[in-house]
C-alpha cells in the first residue's frame, strides 16, 4: 500500500513539472494565456492517478506557474475543473476519448464560466466590457491542443501496453 501511494506521488510530481515547464509553450487568445500541455497533464493524470491526484496537479501546477509570473489567475479555473471531470470519466468509464471530451467540456465550458468572476474580482476585469463567456473559446482552444497531444501520448502508450500497468 505504501509503495503504492509513492509511487502515485512521484508521477504526479513529474507530471506537475512536466505542467510548470510546459507552461513556456503558450500562446494568448483574448485575454488569456493558453497552455496546452496542462491540457495533456490533466488527461494522463486522469488515466494513471485518478480525479484526485489530477485536480491536485492541475492546482500545484497552476500555483507555482502563477508563484514563478509563468502564468495568469485564468490557470485555476482553466485547469482545475477540466482535470475533475476528465478523472471522473475515467474513473467511472475507462473509455479515453470520454475522458478527452470530458477535459475539454470541463475546461471550456465550466471553467471558461468560471473565469468571469475571477477576471471581475481578482484581476480587475470591469464587468461590462467583458461577456460571461467570454473565456469559453480560448479555454477551448488551449484545451482541443491539450486533448488532441494526450490522445496521440496515450494511444502510442497504450499499444505497448505499459499503460494498464500504469493506469489506476
Amino acid at each position: 500500500m505504501k509503495k503504492n501511494q509513492t509511487k502515485k506521488l512521484c508521477i504526479a510530481g513529474v507530471l506537475c513539472a512536466v505542467a510548470v515547464v510546459g507552461s513556456f509553450i503558450s500562446f494568448p487568445v483574448l485575454g488569456s494565456k493558453c497552455a496546452p500541455v496542462q491540457h495533456m497533464v490533466n488527461i494522463i493524470c486522469a488515466v494513471v492517478l485518478g480525479p484526485a491526484y489530477g485536480v491536485s496537479v492541475a492546482f500545484a501546477a497552476s500555483l507555482i506557474r502563477n508563484l514563478l509570473g509563468l502564468g495568469s489567475l485564468m490557470a485555476f479555473p482553466g485547469s482545475m475543473f477540466g482535470a475533475l471531470l476528465c478523472g471522473l470519466a475515467y474513473k467511472f468509464k475507462k473509455n479515453i476519448p470520454l475522458t478527452l471530451v470530458a477535459e475539454v467540456f470541463g475546461t471550456a465550458v465550466l471553467g471558461g464560466l468560471c473565469a468571469y468572476p475571477v477576471a471581475i474580482f481578482f484581476m480587475g476585469v470591469d464587468g461590462g466590457k467583458v461577456a460571461f463567456y467570454a473565456y469559453i473559446i480560448p479555454f477551448l482552444i488551449s484545451t482541443a491542443a491539450g486533448a488532441i497531444l494526450s490522445g496521440i501520448l496515450l494511444g502510442a502508450v497504450k499499444r505497448t501496453g505499459i499503460l494498464d500497468s500504469l493506469a489506476e
